[in-house]
């Protein structure tokens, strides 16, 4: 017999949340096979089977369950199934469908079974309420429960029933709203979600946080974006996104101003000779904050590209915890989702981060004329105590100095006039 422990997922971290199984119980797995999340305070991380075998499960989803704990056990004694596992796979996606439906009428059974002078009363409790996979699926096509016909146990709502009811086609009338069951459901938070919470409530007790704000004419780089983005796409097989432009902006800006791309540990103040750009991205997990390294040294093809690697494994949920640990400045780009104005907090232990935003047709006064400009708001919230107010105001405008004039990034932010005179 095998035991399957979980591993640690990083150094501090003690315990960590069975995400999901990817295999059911009694199931014949391969050694390597993938047959769990798990999720972290920091990541999530798939569990593999250290062995062949009948695998038996000790552990429910959403259990919170210690370093080390025993999971499953694997029965190595157990001879592979005939057809090997390649039948087991075509079979897991049924599985899959039909796992939380199984739980939840265990769960029923043992309920009834104990109560059972109260059977009628549970009965009538499961009709029309749906599994929590069942619930989960409703959510996200935005379905009630009274468009849905229960076939589970006691009239209870499976996924089954809801993708049979979506594929035979929801009646327009009845898609009035968002459904107003006045139904109420819990879900335990992550650890992920938990330790959000934790740090973001500890930036704004523990830190002099501040924020300023400025406007940035995007008129020139979105040309510029624009005249070439299909020769830089050909060139170098990648996009080309604002987000290259604005962090290599931040790391000629973080030269200018090494305060801002300082941290304060104990009665130190940490300098970086490096720029690791911590980049927000939203993944099915909740916000991730990926770190593009050494920033200042690349150009913005492979800026885009590193995003675009972190983005892709984010979304899959495969960022690793260095990936996303000891960055020193961190941009946050609300204007994917329509925000025009916000106060972004502070990645701790970094002391500042920049927030980008929608980019709007605006009215601004040149030369004396109204004209219309994409104008984008930007904001940078910053620790007070070792970034006074003119540091962040002039490292916020720098920025805004060299988006508004792009020759401007590759001379240090500086004019290349001034340059090409060394002045």
């Amino acid at each position: 017999m095998e035991e399957v422990k979980v591993p640690s997922p990083g150094e501090s971290i003690s315990e960590v949340d069975l995400a999901s199984w990817t295999v059911s119980d009694g199931d014949y797995v391969e050694i390597d096979d993938v047959i769990a999340e798990i999720d972290s305070d920091k990541a999530t991380l798939e569990l593999t089977a250290p062995a062949s075998g009948t695998i038996t499960l000790k552990a429910e989803e959403g259990d919170t369950v210690e370093v080390g704990a025993v999971v499953a056990e694997i029965d190595t004694s157990a001879e592979a199934p005939a057809g090997g596992s390649k039948d087991k796979k075509e079979e897991e996606s049924s599985k899959d469908s039909k796992k939380e439906e199984k739980k939840e009428e265990s769960k029923s059974s043992d309920k009834e079974a104990s109560k059972s002078d109260s059977e009628d009363n549970s009965s009538k409790h499961a009709e029309g309420h749906p599994s929590p996979a069942a619930r989960k699926l409703m959510k996200e096509n935005n379905v009630s429960s009274s468009q849905v016909k229960g076939s589970g146990k006691g009239g209870r709502i499976t996924k089954q029933d809801v993708v049979s009811a979506m594929a035979a086609g929801i009646p327009a009338e009845s898609i009035q709203g968002w459904g107003g069951s006045r139904e109420q459901s819990r879900e335990k938070m992550s650890s992920l979600r938990r330790k959000v919470a934790e740090r973001l409530v500890s930036v704004k007790n523990e830190t002099a946080m501040l924020t300023t704000f400025n406007e940035i004419d995007m008129g020139e780089v979105m040309a510029l974006r624009s005249r070439l983005k299909d020769k830089f796409k050909e060139h170098h097989d990648v996009n080309l996104g604002f987000m290259s432009f604005f962090t290599k902006a931040v790391t000629e800006a973080l030269n200018h101003f090494p305060a801002v791309n300082a941290m304060i540990d104990g009665n130190e103040i940490v300098y970086h000779d490096y720029a690791d750009i911590g980049i927000a991205v939203s993944s099915p997990k909740g916000l991730m904050v990926p770190v593009v390294r050494n920033a200042e040294q690349m150009s913005l093809a492979e800026i885009e590209a590193d995003i675009k690697r972190l983005a892709i494994k984010a979304r899959d949920g495969k960022l690793s915890i260095d990936e996303m640990s000891g960055g020193t400045f961190t941009i946050t780009n609300g204007g994917v989702f329509g925000s025009m104005m916000s106060t972004p907090i502070i990645n701790p232990p970094q002391s500042a981060i920049l927030g980008m935003h929608n980019i709007v047709e605006r009215p601004v006064a040149i030369n004396g004329e109204v004209k219309i400009r994409p104008i984008m708001y930007v904001a940078l919230s910053y620790d007070h105590r070792i970034i006074d107010g003119k540091e962040s105001v002039s490292f916020l405008y720098k920025i805004k100095e060299m988006i508004e004039n792009p020759s401007r990034i590759i001379f240090g932010g500086k004019d290349p006039e001034e340059v090409l005179l060394g002045l």
